[in-house]
């Protein structure tokens, strides 16, 4: 509870990202945050999560049909990822937790964790609600997994999920993935071109 002084958004260079590593519309958004560090912008990317509902053991999901997932695949497709369909939808707070602990321990390999976690849901199909599944990425990248593991199994890692979900409430903020911009929101899988418009609106409100 102790760092959340260091992600409200009271910078004028400081842009608040919440995500999920379950959200396709996150997985196909991640080159966005790159868009607003080219142009010197400090993004913080905190845990959301968007079904808070599904249980520890994940829900199973039938195949993927329909315009909203051609949209996605062709999205996905347009931005060089691959997109295998996972089967099952886990329970993504012990992910988006240790996201979380990296960001607050190891910040310059943030990023490289949360795609390497959108990858174990979105290309290999590995289930992020099994605690070895995070560790596993973890350890890929050289970090304290005992330390990691610790901060998962008492519950610091959820807590800190919990309290950037109350921040994101407090902004009106009900899915991912969503940038918040003095005061202003931006929400899902937008072109690049409204990102622009995003700025300058909120720059000049």
């Amino acid at each position: 509870m102790s760092e959340r002084r260091d992600v409200r958004p009271i910078d004028a260079h400081r842009i608040v990202h919440w995500f999920d590593f379950i959200c396709p519309f996150c997985y196909v958004s991640q080159d966005r945050n790159a868009f607003f560090v080219a142009r010197g912008f400090d993004v913080v990317d905190l845990p959301f999560r968007a079904h808070p509902e599904i249980p520890p053991a994940g829900v199973h999901v039938g195949p993927r049909q329909g315009p909203m997932y051609r949209n996605i695949e062709a999205q996905t497709h347009a931005a060089g990822l691959a997109l295998n369909w996972p089967s099952r939808l886990p329970s993504s707070g012990n992910a988006l937790g240790a996201a979380e602990w990296v960001r607050r321990n190891q910040p310059a390999i943030s990023r490289d964790f949360n795609k390497a976690l959108f990858e174990a849901h979105f290309v290999l199909n590995e289930d992020l609600g099994d605690k070895a599944t995070i560790l596993r990425t973890a350890a890929q990248l050289g970090l304290d997994t005992a330390v990691l593991d610790a901060a998962l199994a008492d519950g610091s890692t959820a807590d800190w999920v919990r309290e950037s979900e109350a921040m994101a409430h407090e902004h009106g903020v009900r899915g991912t993935p969503v940038w918040l911009y003095r005061g202003r929101l931006l929400a899902g899988a937008r072109p690049i071109e409204e990102f622009s418009r995003f700025l300058k609106a909120a720059e000049t409100q």
